[in-house]
């Protein structure tokens, strides 16, 4: 029997331990160390009974609920410094008995909402050094209640579950430094009693909202829990918003002002509460009178200054603040947007800019105008589209005849995209306060509307579609007699006019490519013409230089060394000038000595002759039988 209990007693232990990792049982606490052993995953054979689990320093990429399955006695988990990019849902779930979680420097760039699922006695939440740029907002409720310590340092987060942080009453250190927040939601932090550290380092906040947090930091010894708070590092903009700030006595800190551009870069613990000011609101530019149409969009724009940056309010034409609804919505940047307008919207609209240091209105008049019905201007039968707007008027047209015909409307100057839309005066029935040009095509049925001054009378349309057929008509917008009625409308004409049909891209491209053909043969025969006269004109003179007659000697004397003088052969003789004879210039002693150098001096400037002057004759010694050689000079 004591072999088979040796094997399962050496089983058991193989399995308690994983083969790269070190198993130390101390006190009734097993602890299984995996440092640095390259693993690529969770060894899967790890003691269930577990107590402390050290897999930092590895390569491990995911983690899933198979990997700590039924491990409910493991307190202290450590992931440090491998390369997670994966937590899956409920990873952690069977750990109820985890105290401390270590995730630090890994890969991690979103935490869902069930990444961090199980650990309902969490006390310890390392995730600094990630890339971390989204956080579910229920990411931390398993352990709202028993988190201690925090720390989010060193990763790219805009924004963080703030709600969740500011539900955690046992939180004593808040580790939020190093990342991109720019805001501080106000009272984010008014429920952390234990608080007794904050750090904002490094972040991107301009200003920090009142927090009754903060004044613990003034009176250490009066506060049963001081704060130390940290926000050096970020882009304070000093004003009175920051204030309050100031008031608070903190000598240990290093914070600098980065704007305004009087008080950038000095201490911010320096800057006298007096140089925190902040400037009222100015209304820079806004729409004074807006005119639209029934049915139109409508917008209304306000641009305010401030130091802080002003918040824009409209109130409407009742007294009522004007907010989001599905048919108006206010835009952060001071404009307001009604998105169908009808008559009951028309009226005064007062733009309100607000800072710490002030407000300032603005008031935007906004007129509707109410669509033809009928043609008649009235709005029996309910309200019409603009196709029947469009019949009705081609309708009343047709029935009135010559009514106006000394102010029928004419298109003219068509072309594939616009058209010039003229009409007479007209008689002057009743006061017209503005034209109104309607018009739809062929290839869209919606109808379009432009609106001319009283006191012209023609229109260039644009932006029209070539080879379509568009239907026209022109109304004349008189003022309402009341505020209550609606604006009256005359008919003074329909036209019926085509656009000219666009030129096919096949003829402008061939005409393109013929008149780039027709260019390079040009171009090729002048090059051709060209290549044939530089070819004879280099024949030529090549057949010039070869017939060229050999050059004919005159005046030639020659000298000898010392023997008789020879007589030329192919000149006559002639009475040659007297000139001094000239010896050799070297003695050596014999003829046969001057007839050697002589030679080779002879043939040397014979040679630089032909390449200089290309038509002198080289002279040379010439001799018979054995008498003796004479050197003879030509001299031209």
């Amino acid at each position: 029997m004591a072999p088979p209990l040796l094997l399962l007693l050496l089983a058991s232990g193989a399995a308690a331990c994983p083969l790269p990792c070190v198993c130390q049982n101390l006190s009734e606490s097993l602890s299984t160390l995996c440092a640095h052993r390259g693993l690529l995953f969770v060894p899967p054979n790890v003691d269930r009974r577990t107590v402390e689990l050290r897999l930092a320093d590895n390569f491990i990429q995911a983690l899933g609920p198979p990997d700590f399955r039924n491990m409910t006695g493991l307190v202290d988990l450590t992931l440090s410094r491998n390369a997670i990019t994966r937590i899956g849902a409920r990873a952690f779930g069977d750990l109820e008995s985890l105290r401390s979680l270590h995730l630090d420097g890994n890969r991690l760039v979103e935490l869902g909402a069930g990444s961090l699922r199980g650990p309902a006695n969490l006390q310890h939440l390392i995730l600094s050094g990630n890339q971390l740029g989204r956080i579910a907002p229920g990411a931390f409720d398993d352990f709202l209640e028993s988190l201690e310590d925090l720390d989010l340092s060193y990763n790219n987060l805009r924004q963080v579950p703030w709600a969740g942080i500011g539900a955690m009453p046992a939180l004593h250190t808040l580790n939020l430094d190093h990342n991109l927040i720019d805001a501080l939601p106000p009272g984010a932090f008014a429920q952390l009693g234990q608080l007794s550290r904050l750090d904002l380092t490094s972040n991107r906040l301009a200003t920090l909202a009142p927090d009754p947090l903060f004044s613990r930091g003034r009176d250490v010894e009066a506060s049963a829990t001081p704060l130390v708070l940290s926000f050096s590092g970020n882009p304070l903009h000093c004003n009175c918003e920051l204030l309050w700030l100031r008031r608070l006595v903190r000598p240990d800190d290093l914070e600098t002002c980065a704007s305004p551009p009087g008080l950038a870069g000095r201490y911010f613990w320096a800057v006298p509460e007096a140089e925190f000011s902040c400037e009222p609101p100015l209304i820079a530019r806004h729409t004074q009178r807006l005119w639209v149409l029934e049915g139109q969009r409508a917008m209304l724009r306000c641009r305010a200054l401030g130091d802080p940056a002003p918040t824009m309010h409209w109130v409407g034409p009742d007294d009522r603040l004007v907010g989001n609804s599905s048919r108006a919505r206010a835009f952060p940047n001071g404009t307001l947007e009604l998105g169908v307008t009808g008559a009951g919207d028309a009226g005064a609209y007062t733009c309100i800019a607000t800072n710490p240091a002030g407000e300032a209105t603005a008031r935007v008049e906004l007129r509707v105008l109410a669509l033809p019905h009928g043609g008649n201007g009235s709005t029996e039968g309910g309200r019409p589209g603009p196709s029947d707007i469009a019949a009705s008027a081609r309708t009343a047209a047709e029935g009135e005849g010559t009514q106006e015909t000394e102010a029928a409307v004419q298109v003219t100057e068509v072309t594939t995209s616009s058209g010039l839309v003229s009409w007479g005066p007209g008689r002057p029935a009743e006061p017209v306060w503005m034209f109104q040009i309607q018009y739809n095509c062929s290839e869209d049925e919606t109808l379009i509307y432009r609106i001319v001054p009283a006191s012209s009378h023609n229109f260039l349309l644009k932006h029209l579609v070539p080879g379509a057929d568009y239907d026209l008509c022109l109304l004349a917008l008189s003022p309402a007699a009341g505020p209550s009625d609606l604006t009256a409308t005359r008919l003074l004409g329909c036209a019926h006019f085509s656009t000219l049909p666009a030129m096919p891209l096949c003829h402008a491209l061939q005409a393109h490519v013929l008149g780039g053909t027709l260019t390079v043969a040009v171009g090729g025969v002048l090059v051709a013409a060209l290549l044939v006269f530089t070819v004879a004109l280099l024949v030529r003179g090549r057949g010039a230089g070869n017939g060229r007659l050999p050059l004919k000697l005159s005046h030639v004397q020659s000298q000898t060394n010392g023997g008789p003088s020879p007589t030329p052969k192919s000149h006559p003789p002639r009475s040659p000038p007297p000139r001094p004879q000239r010896s050799c210039s070297l003695d050596l002693g014999d003829a046969g000595g001057c007839y050697g150098y002589a030679r080779r001096l002879g043939g040397a400037w014979a040679r630089r002759s032909h390449s200089v002057h290309g038509g002198l004759l080289g002279a040379g010694c010439r001799g018979a039988g054995g008498s003796a050689e004479r050197l003879e000079e030509s001299v031209v």
